[in-house]
């Protein structure tokens, strides 16, 4: 919070240079540090927003409480935060709810980008109305250009500076990745001359008293969103605004301040909704493609399972029996020469161990586990194991497990959730660089807390559940009443941790 504060401060008083008398900032640049507050930490933030930027308007002189107003004044502050934190919790629950290609990243940020002003402004509409003295305005005329100056300096603060700031934060945290591959020449080249020839147009025009016409770049910015994504849509937005914004800055008409303005807002709200949407129409196709390779997935191990149950059932009794007599040599030879003991031991072990994995195979194939029951962790984790260990040999990496409690259970179906921890497991043999994978369990009042941790310094983004392996994992998990959650625990330490409700005792 002391980082907002210190940055609405800097940028509040950017913003002078496009404001006037009885309305507000015609570009407000702080609107886009407390949308990105808001997103990135959530609207339950909003109290602690409303009390900093209130200290920082004390701070600056614009709040005193020698005079009369210091509540008016107040409220004029805290009303836009409080629409900003509303307008950010509303977009989200319906993000949650749909299914839609709206509620697809990024596309929801698009749409509190644009919600969060229009509903300051709509939070403002009763009380420039009822109390004008709130935003220093009288006349029908004034409300309105003060009203309008409002929505379109947040809308240009937002789309300009949230983006860029949610971004870097993305990359501090490891959320987000540079881009792996520089963007083709063929298609900055289409770029470019698209958004050269619309302002080339304009200022044309322009040009021959024509006036400034948005139209052509707003159509230009549109074909470059939906055409390259919001990452070029923002490019072209912030181009075209420095090109207005040093002209606008100072003295000048309001009207044709506003215009510009208005132009500008539309632009920027037009390719910034375009390119999300292309950004989460790509995304959709991208989900829709990783489904149909699970769905294939599924059909092979359909197929495989069968195969593998006729196999197992064929191998099984011979099997039994070659196991029973290996038991039965090991007894007869225990007086026997020592290599010829030995040997036996050796037989006996041997065909135990491939006796116990052939049950483990049919159990694991079969359909007689397929109701949910009461599961001690302990077990599930040593089938896990031991279906990953001859992956994690080869790999040379050790799979070690912190001592579990034998009292803790869950209720699971255990094939699928033997499935999920089993990809999870396989996700971090693969990952890591340091060749130990950890798995340990903690007991969480009424809840199992799995986790899966390695040290992935060469690939610190690798294996965050965008893989089949994971999607089904989270499935599974989310079928159970669990979550997957991936944490950072060290600089290059990741985490994947299964949280699943304990059940009750597994006797």
């Amino acid at each position: 919070m002391l980082g907002y504060g210190a940055a609405f401060w800097a940028l509040h008083h950017l913003a002078a240079l496009w404001s006037g008398t009885g309305y507000y900032s015609l570009w407000f640049p702080a609107a886009g540090v407390r949308l990105a507050l808001f997103w990135r930490f959530g609207a339950r933030l909003t109290a602690a927003a409303v009390a900093t930027e209130i200290l920082v308007q004390i701070l600056g002189g614009v709040i005193a409480f020698d005079r009369p107003d210091w509540p008016t004044e107040m409220m004029r502050v805290a009303n836009p935060v409080i629409a900003y934190g509303v307008a950010v919790a509303l977009v989200r629950a319906l993000a949650r709810r749909s299914r839609s290609s709206l509620a697809t990243a990024p596309m929801p940020l698009g749409l509190a980008s644009v919600a969060a002003p229009l509903n300051a402004v709509l939070v403002a509409v009763p009380w420039a109305l009822l109390r004008p003295e709130i935003t220093n305005v009288r006349s029908a005329r004034e409300i309105i250009a003060s009203l309008t100056a409002f929505g379109v300096g947040d809308l240009l603060g937002v789309l300009l500076v949230a983006p860029p700031l949610l971004y870097a934060a993305d990359l501090i945290k490891g959320r987000a990745s540079l881009p792996r591959h520089s963007p083709r020449p063929a298609a900055v080249a289409e770029a470019v001359c698209v958004l050269a020839a619309s302002l080339g147009l304009v200022a044309t025009l322009a040009a021959i008293d024509l006036g400034l016409p948005a139209t052509p770049v707003l159509l230009a910015i549109a074909w470059i969103g939906l055409r390259f994504g919001r990452a070029a849509a923002w490019g072209s937005i912030v181009v075209t605004a420095v090109l207005v914004l040093p002209e606008t800055a100072g003295a000048m008409a309001l009207d044709a301040r506003l215009a510009l303005h208005m132009s500008l807002a539309a632009v920027a709200v037009v390719g910034y909704l375009a390119g999300s949407f292309a950004d989460a129409e790509a995304r959709a196709v991208a989900a829709v493609a990783r489904r149909d390779r699970m769905l294939f997935q599924a059909e092979r191990l359909k197929t495989l399972r069968a195969m593998s149950v006729a196999v197992i059932h064929e191998i099984s009794q011979p099997l039994s029996t070659l196991s029973i007599e290996a038991r039965h040599l090991a007894d007869i030879s225990r007086d026997a020469d020592p290599e010829i003991r030995d040997t036996a031991v050796l037989i006996e072990r041997k065909a135990d161990t491939l006796a116990t994995l052939v049950r483990r195979l049919r159990r694991f194939g079969g359909r007689a586990v397929d109701e949910p029951s009461v599961l001690p962790v302990a077990v599930l984790l040593d089938s896990v194991v031991a279906l990953a260990r001859p992956e994690a040999a080869v790999a040379g990496v050790s799979i070690d497990i912190a001592p579990v409690d034998p009292d803790l259970a869950v209720m699971a179906q255990e094939v699928e959730l033997a499935q999920a921890l089993f990809n999870l497991v396989r996700n971090a043999i693969q990952a890591c660089d340091d060749h130990r994978v950890g798995i340990s369990v903690t007991c969480q009042d009424d809840s199992v807390a799995i986790a899966i941790a390695n040290h992935c310094v060469d690939h610190p983004l690798a294996y965050q559940g965008m893989g089949v392996g994971s999607l089904i994992a989270r499935t599974i998990v989310g079928a159970h009443g669990g979550r997957l959650s991936r944490v950072r625990t060290g600089p290059a330490d990741i985490a994947h941790i299964v949280t699943l409700p304990r059940a009750g005792d597994p006797a």
